[in-house]
This record gives structure tokens, sequence and C-alpha cells, in this order.
């Protein structure tokens, strides 16, 4: 027999999903946020806001926001509590789950990608410290990932097969020509400013910086 206070439970379960549902931004508020990809380990969305514009109140989970170019916004809580930020172009930054509005606050309007991790707890891989014929300075770190600046040399290259125990979301930070292969399927090989490519564990891929002169890229790596 089903009680009333079972039946109360599970109205309020489904108020409680709906609620989630209602705060994802980027269904309460497309003209902001557009999905680049999905998958089991991450979300990326590309973030787009004109110079004034504010959101509606949103959620995400635990993130790496990378702006493209320089960005000063105000995040607004549910609780009423607002905060600046100011952030340079070509940086990262870990932010745990949460919700609140954003406001561009700055002279020009923000361009940026947002890594939204998805497994229900931080991974445990083993993240690289350094890479051959490559240069990494970490840009922001947090329980389930991290965010690298790198440069790929000339020499640079993976060959067909390599693999790596962690998920990768690599992000051109300018026109390229890095070729790209990922279990055998077609490189690759034109890179534009902003694109993103998602390369998952234990994926063989192959990757060559094919330019002769290095190559800027940020990689958020993933637990």
């Amino acid at each position: 027999m089903i009680t009333r206070r079972t039946l109360s439970a599970v109205s309020l379960a489904l108020l409680w999903s709906a609620a989630a549902v209602a705060q994802d931004a980027v269904t309460t508020d497309p003209g902001h946020y557009k999905v680049v990809f999905e998958n089991p380990s991450v979300r990326v969305l590309k973030v787009s806001y004109a110079t004034g514009t504010k959101s509606t109140m949103h959620s995400h989970p635990d993130s790496i926001v990378i702006p493209l170019s320089a960005a000063k916004v105000t995040f607004t809580t549910p609780d009423g509590k607002s905060q600046e930020s100011e952030m340079a172009g070509e940086t990262a930054l870990y932010t745990p789950a949460g919700s609140h509005t954003v406001t561009n606050t700055g002279k020009e309007p923000v361009d940026a990608l947002l890594v939204e991790f998805k497994a229900a707890a931080p991974g445990t891989a083993t993240l690289p410290t350094s890479r051959p014929n490559m240069t990494m300075k970490v840009l922001a770190e947090g329980p389930r990932g991290v965010a690298y600046r790198t440069t790929a040399d000339p020499a640079f290259h993976e060959a067909a097969g390599a693999k790596h125990d962690y998920d990768q979301i690599v992000i051109a930070l300018a026109p390229s020509k890095m070729t790209l292969s990922l279990d055998g399927k077609p490189a690759k090989e034109s890179w534009a400013r902003g694109d993103a490519q998602f390369i998952g564990r234990g994926v063989a891929h192959e990757s060559k910086n094919a330019t002769g002169k290095p190559i800027d890229f940020i990689i958020v790596a993933v637990k």
C-alpha cells in the first residue's frame, strides 16, 4: 500500500528533479550558453555575453572556464550576494558546483568555453606534469581536473596508437595545422581559434605539429 507520506516524498523528489533541470544553463539561457559537444565525461559549452547583458539564474556542476579574451563579470548567487570577477584572456578558472546569474560588466563581449565535469565523483587518474616536446603551465586545478597552457614544439609527435589514462579537451588558441587522428578515423588537420576536441582515456590516437613552428593550446585533463 502506498502511503500519503510516500507520495509526498515522491512528489518532492520529482519537484527537486524538475528544478534541477530547469536551472540548466543551456535550457534556461540558450542565448548565452550553447553545447559544443557532450559525452559521459564532460559537457563543453560555448559562452557568449554581449556587453551589459545578464543571464537568468542557472546552475553548473564543477567546471573549468576558459575565457578566450579578457572578461569582467559579476556573479550573483540565489541569496543575493554578488562577486565581481576579472580574468585575462587565455587563462582558466576552476569553479565548484553552484547557481548564479552572470552580468557582463566589462567593455567587451565575453567569449569563453566552459568545461563541465559530469562524473558523480572525481576520478583517480594521475595527470601529467610534463610531456615530450611540449611545455606545460598549470592555469587552474581542482579535484576533478587540471587546465594547462601548452606549447607544442615543432618536433611534437605522438605516434599512432598513443594512449593516456585520462580524458583531454584540447582547445586551440590560434589558427594552426596540428593533425589529430582518433582511433584510426580521418585526421583533424586545421584548427581555428577556440576549436575544441575531446580525446578519451584509453583511445588510440596520433597527433603531430605540422606547421614547423610552436603551437599554443589549452588542454583540460580530466582525472
